[in-house]
């Protein structure tokens, strides 16, 4: 992990509004050090060692996001993201990870996680995670019901559906589903995605990007809609 004083050289970034984040990591330098930074962006930080804390402090005071490290001394953090994702659906969980094999990272976003990111990592690089689905959080978007084909996405309630059949996607699943929906037919770039659905000063690896559209590809297969890989370019979702 970066040494504290590299946050210090950070620029200042806009003051945010003091969102509950939850970070369950018992490794106290990660601990703490993730404590003192976030505590500093304003934020109203819980820091807890333990699964079974955490999830009590969580069904009692929701967060709006969560920072999960997998390797806890009382649980595997891929079943309590499972238990998170039960006990607060809309929160944001950002897995903190060894485990770097691609099989890993699937199994984690499958059990309900938004984003990963592996150890050891930058604190700018978990910074701009963090402001990402934070502000798409708040952002405000459109009410309008979409429809492609059997799919139809719903942006105000955020449910989709292929025909009858309501899916269960993650919220970063539904994020850059609805950019795709918007834009069916036509191209869009993996720069774009990363912009519009994670952050606009993004600079870490689009891996994650390519988890997602996995997953999704999975979620969809029921349906007449298909994701094409637009090699070198993005993605297009086609009906």
């Amino acid at each position: 992990m970066t040494h504290t004083s590299e946050r210090l050289l950070l620029p200042s970034l806009p003051a945010m509004s003091r969102d509950r984040i939850l970070i369950i990591e018992d490794d106290t330098t990660i601990g703490r050090a993730l404590e003192s930074t976030l505590d500093s962006e304003g934020h109203d930080t819980g820091w807890f060692r333990t699964a079974a804390a955490a999830l009590e402090d969580a069904a009692a005071r929701p967060p709006a996001l969560v920072l999960l490290d997998l390797g806890l001394p009382d649980r595997d953090g891929v079943d309590v993201c499972h238990e998170l994702r039960a006990i607060v659906p809309r929160t944001r969980i950002i897995m903190i990870t060894a485990r770097a094999e691609e099989v890993d990272l699937v199994v984690g976003l499958d059990a309900g996680a938004d984003d990963y990111i592996t150890k050891p990592f930058r604190l700018a690089e978990l910074l701009a995670r963090v402001r990402a689905h934070l502000r798409r959080l708040d952002d405000a978007s459109s009410t309008i019901p979409r429809t492609v084909g059997d799919l139809t996405l719903d942006p105000g309630s955020r449910r989709v559906r292929i025909g009858e059949t309501e899916l269960g996607l993650r919220p970063k699943e539904f994020d850059l589903l609805e950019l795709l929906v918007a834009e069916t037919g036509q191209a869009v770039t993996r720069e774009r995605i990363m912009e519009e659905v994670w952050d606009e000063h993004w600079f870490g690896s689009t891996k994650t990007l390519d988890m997602h559209i996995l997953a999704l590809r999975r979620k969809l297969e029921p349906s007449s809609v298909t994701i094409t890989t637009l090699r070198h370019v993005g993605y297009r979702l086609d009906p």
